[in-house]
């Protein structure tokens, strides 16, 4: 007998696999192996493929927002004083009455005019334009008021120094932001 028939007694006798067994088994394994990262290959390029797709639609959502944000600020700004001209048009519409009244009296004139500022005061109190009038004695408040000048006060006067006596120009307003301030006189320190 050969050796080499000799071996594959003993391998059959032993049950050991043949070197070309081996082989086969081997590119068995590693044909699965190399079948098994294309799969995964292929399910990572679709993974990634609707990722980026999930991006892009994202992507174009935020954009589509941003515009129409953009769109509704703008118009916003457009249309921001359409309330308040709104509600000026019956002021207007009064002054224009008063005047094609060529022959009113003095009392028309200014029966009118008080309606006319009636009017006026409502239109801006609707629109969060509210009046700053302090009271005499009330205390400065330099964020709302602007002293004009100090004046002494007589020496009967219980007033208290840094107190407002008398408004020359009223302030206003804004939706909790100082339109105008007060233009006030303030008491002097005695």
């Amino acid at each position: 007998m050969s050796d080499n028939n000799q071996s594959e007694q003993n391998q059959e006798l032993t049950g050991a696999p043949s070197p070309e067994e081996l082989e086969a088994a081997q590119a068995a394994n590693e044909a699965d192996a190399l079948a098994a990262a294309q799969a995964d290959l292929a399910a990572l390029q679709a993974k990634n493929a609707e990722l980026a797709d999930n991006f892009l639609r994202a992507r174009a959502e935020s954009e589509n927002a941003r515009r129409r944000a953009d769109d509704e600020i703008a118009k916003a700004r457009k249309f921001a004083v359409e309330s308040f001209a709104e509600s000026l048009l019956p002021v207007t519409d009064s002054l224009e009455a008063g005047l094609l009244q060529p022959d009113a009296t003095a009392a028309q004139i200014r029966e009118g005019t008080e309606a006319t500022l009636k009017q006026l005061k409502s239109a801006l109190e609707r629109n969060k334009v509210i009046e700053i009038n302090p009271a005499t004695g009330s205390k400065f408040d330099p964020h709302q008021h602007q002293a004009i000048s100090m004046v002494p006060l007589p020496p009967e006067s219980t007033q208290e120094a840094n107190t407002v006596v008398s408004v020359l120009q009223k302030g206003y307003l804004i939706a909790d932001r100082v339109l105008r301030p007060a233009l006030v006189t303030v008491a002097a320190p005695k």
